[in-house]
């Protein structure tokens, strides 16, 4: 591929020296060092114009192009691998340009973080729902790439669902201005829905239109204690047969999880201790949501699918419960897992994979699971560590069997082996082995018409070339 040496004259003559930066470390590796860049040439562009510039220069050259968010993606989608891209860092781009409470929308700049969309959308008295553990770095342009999913996505949907319009510039730097918030708009295809979830590789998004809901007029939280994961399914059923659309979260936590908490970050308080299963349920209602909790809990007990229980009194406890949850990452950080998996089982199969995965492991070798996730959309974060007395190091040569054990049960199963982090260039050989061919066919036809000389993000989701 063309190197961005190539095209560097022609784009500082055409863009304010503003915009160059220095290409830090941050930008050559993704979080977990899998994937690491040998160079390039960093633009920080203030405006979509800018983009364009960028966009038409390297479609003229034939120099590839890797957007930049906020950096947390898990599948290196933002790291160009084995060549020198221009990186578009999108970190500038960072208005609200505007907030509409009458219209629930919100346009949103690709740099925006989100936590300060949160922020926005609570000044109008109104909330957007989409909620990860990154939200404090994570971009809007990054999280609509990727189709980010998050804890709410049982009440209101993964990032797809809450884009009503999209500003994009395409692979010959031409702009679509499509950032209306309608709701009904039939005009021929939807381009919002091929840009979200494409990672880039078919046009840079730039701003966005997102769905605001009404903020919930009262919010509460519980942690129970349920036997196993099936019962657990079952308490899922049982709670939206009695609230109905007021269930916003439901989380699935496993001990291994809070055994890794309680040894690396002890400082965050388990309300129930160590048991085997347990999941933290959140409603938002506009009646009483302790008092809905406290009925779910007797019934749950009741048709035993509960032991145990304490419901969040204020605020702060709610906090404190959903800290528990959002630190689990960070204890598995601290561990170091062998092979972490991003997955999702249809709900009827949930419990029997949690049942079956872990005998996959058997030929490999001994190996500790961490299983957590937000079961109520079938998703599920998998991750393999080490024994007590050796490190993920000890098993580098274990991972990539270890990978296609789990997924092959995954594939058997019905699942998807990319459920919310995406495919980036982690996941490639896996949508090749365990992808619909049609669909296949499809993404690179598709690929060939809107990005004849494969420039955008080169290697992320289909394989370059």
């Amino acid at each position: 591929m063309t190197p961005a040496s190539a095209v560097e004259p022609a784009l500082r003559a055409a863009l304010p020296a503003a915009v160059f930066r220095d290409l830090e470390s941050r930008y050559l590796e993704e979080p977990r060092g899998r994937f690491i860049a040998r160079g390039g040439l960093l633009i920080a562009p203030e405006n979509v114009e800018q983009v364009s510039t960028i966009v038409r220069a390297c479609a003229e050259a034939g120099v590839p192009i890797v957007p930049y968010g906020g950096g947390t993606g898990l599948v290196g989608g933002q790291i160009g691998d084995g060549f020198e891209p221009v990186v578009v860092s999108m970190e500038r781009m960072a208005a609200i340009r505007s907030v509409d409470p009458v219209e629930n929308a919100l346009v949103a700049e690709a740099g925006v973080i989100l936590q300060n969309v949160h922020e926005a959308a609570a000044e109008a008295d109104r909330l957007f729902p989409l909620t990860i553990a990154a939200q404090g770095s994570a971009r809007i342009g990054g999280i609509l790439a990727t189709n980010a999913g998050g804890v709410n996505v049982l009440r209101y949907g993964n990032a797809r669902d809450l884009c009503l319009g999209l500003e994009a510039v395409l692979p010959d730097g031409s702009v679509l201005r499509g950032l209306s918030p309608l709701r009904k708009d039939n005009a021929g295809y939807d381009l919002r829905h091929l840009l979200v979830g494409a990672e880039g590789t078919l046009g840079l998004i730039t701003a966005a239109t997102l769905k605001l809901h009404p903020r919930p007029p009262a919010r509460a939280a519980a942690m129970f204690v349920v036997p196993s994961p099936a019962a657990a399914l079952d308490l899922l059923n049982l709670a939206r047969d009695r609230v109905g659309e007021g269930v916003s979260a439901f989380e699935l936590i496993g001990r291994q999880g809070l055994e890794f908490l309680a040894e690396h970050l002890p400082q965050v308080r388990l309300p129930l201790g160590q048991p085997e299963w347990s999941v933290l349920v959140d409603l938002g209602l506009a009646g009483d949501p302790q008092a809905a909790l406290e009925g779910l809990f007797e019934a749950a007990v009741e048709r035993g699918l509960a032991s145990d229980g304490v419901i969040a009194q204020s605020e702060g406890q709610r906090t404190d419960f959903w800290a528990v949850r959002e630190s689990i990452p960070a204890a598995n950080r601290a561990v170091g897992a062998v092979s972490s998996h991003d997955i999702s089982v249809p709900l009827g199969k949930l419990a029997a994979f949690i049942d079956r995965a872990p005998a996959v492991l058997d030929p490999i070798g001994r190996f500790r699971i961490n299983c957590f996730g937000h079961v109520g959309d079938g998703n599920l974060h998998w991750n393999v560590f080490p024994v007590p007395g050796r490190t993920r190091e000890d098993h580098q040569d274990d991972r990539d069997a270890i990978k296609r054990a789990v997924h092959d049960l995954v594939h058997d199963m019905g699942g998807s082996v990319a459920a919310e982090h995406g495919v980036g260039r982690l996941k490639v050989e896996d949508l090749e082995r365990y992808g619909d061919p049609a669909k296949l066919t499809a993404m690179r036809s598709i690929k060939a018409a809107l990005d004849p000389k494969g420039i955008m993000n080169p290697g992320a989701v289909l394989r370059a070339g």
